[in-house]
């Protein structure tokens, strides 16, 4: 056991140092695309059928998230299974993908003991350097797990145990900004490991305080202040959610408001304002944490008569956010006035996934739901479409790029010139 802890070590601390390296490295300033919500996108890839393996045909996604880079998207599905698609190339050259076969095969898939709970990206995640390009996963009963995105293998485990020295899962993770720690999410506690000390040493934080206030409940969401303010978000299935210091968990605000147990959240890119979402919850709710005091708008989504976890994502450039629903539509909503903008038809089912493509006028979204059959019933009992229990990408039309210097981020290597030079042009 010591022998592995100190491999998993070395690996990590390699991690953080070829992360801080790369990141001065091939840097080149890029603008982002504007995109454009009045026109319907169009369908780039679509997946279904290496989602309904024989051994578990009922078989559903939870959730997709782009990495970092843009180079590919994970998908979390019902098996216990993570598949990783790599996008194949930055451009339109596969509009309209058939629905009734699948665009291509994952290039990784990676199989969990236990249901998964949760997962994320490394937040300098790169796919032209193999030793930042991993992710981390929770599953029920199991410790968490940093996975390599190149290989599938596990680099290493970070271990918590309860009062009786047994294994205790975290419900929700999330890797802080400057990819040093990870937070964990546990019954009315946070503890926060080491990234580059893999094993069972930890911090743990109470967000009980002495008299018994604070936040209470299974911490089933969390998220990063994106401008490194040092800012945690933590949602509860009390359905409270938490605003807490980085460095020293201190707790900030507890916001009170939500239908159900929060099961995402996600600050604006600015930082100023978070946004939480419940399950049996039709509504998102925005608060500005400079008040936190009122909710300052709600947004409308189809999801009151689910437990599902049914995620969000806000584009690039901050100005709108996309959710899914029980209805089958992506609805986009206008983050300066919380205003309905458009909505399209992603799948026949729940969409309970959505992500912005963290640059590219693109997005990937995941649908599917638990669906209950007579035991009696052979597999095809199902009928399931191609629309159903499924993953697609979807291309937008966009605009020339945003030229203010304010929104020019810095991207590594991974585009060409010439994909940078077919994105600068309008549709």
């Amino acid at each position: 056991m010591g022998e592995e802890d100190e491999s998993q070590q070395t690996n990590s601390e390699n991690l953080v140092t070829e992360a801080t390296d790369s990141g001065s490295q091939h840097e080149q300033v890029y603008s982002w695309p504007v995109i454009r919500f009045d026109v319907p996108p169009q369908r780039t890839y679509h997946f279904c059928h290496q989602f309904r393996t024989a051994p578990n045909p009922n078989n559903f996604l939870k959730s997709v998230k782009w990495s970092p880079d843009g180079s590919c998207f994970l998908t979390s599905s019902d098996d216990n299974t993570l598949r990783l698609f790599s996008l194949p190339e930055y451009g339109n050259d596969h509009l309209n993908a058939a629905t009734d076969v699948d665009s291509y095969a994952s290039n990784l898939v990676v199989n969990e003991g236990e249901s998964i709970y949760d997962f994320c990206w490394y937040p300098y995640m790169s796919a032209t350097d193999p030793v930042t390009s991993v992710f981390a996963t929770t599953t029920k009963d199991h410790p968490i797990h940093l996975w390599d995105a190149s290989s599938g293998q596990l680099r290493c485990t970070y271990r918590a145990y309860d009062a009786m020295d047994e294994i205790a899962a975290a419900f929700s993770i999330a890797i802080n900004p400057s990819g040093t720690k990870i937070f964990a999410g546990y019954n009315k506690s946070v503890r926060v490991f080491d990234l580059h000390c893999p094993g069972r040493d930890f911090k743990q934080f109470s967000t009980l305080q002495g008299n018994k206030e604070g936040q209470t409940g299974i911490l089933s969401a969390m998220a990063f202040a994106p401008t490194h303010s040092g800012m945690l978000a933590v949602g509860s299935y009390s359905q409270t959610t938490g605003i807490y210091r980085e460095d020293n968990m201190e707790p900030l605000y507890v916001l009170h408001g939500q239908e159900g147990g929060v099961t995402h959240v996600q600050f604006s890119k600015d930082g100023n304002y978070l946004y939480t979402g419940g399950r049996k919850d039709p509504y998102i709710l925005c608060w500005d944490i400079r008040k936190a005091v009122d909710v300052v708008y709600k947004l409308y989504r189809s999801s009151d008569n689910t437990n599902q976890r049914i995620m969000f994502d806000i584009e690039p450039l901050g100005r709108h956010l996309g959710t899914g629903g029980q209805d089958g539509f992506v609805h986009i909503y206008d983050l300066q006035s919380g205003q309905w903008v458009s909505s399209f038809q992603a799948a026949l089912d729940t969409v309970n996934g959505f992500s912005f493509h963290p640059y590219l006028p693109m997005a990937a979204t995941s649908s599917g739901h638990r669906r209950f059959v007579d035991p009696d019933d052979s597999n095809d009992g199902l009928n399931l479409s191609g629309d159903e229990n499924c993953a697609s990408v979807w291309s937008f039309s966009f605009d020339s790029p945003v030229g203010n210097d304010a929104n020019n981020i810095i991207v590594d290597d991974v585009n060409t010139p010439e994909q940078q030079e077919n994105l600068n042009q309008d549709p």
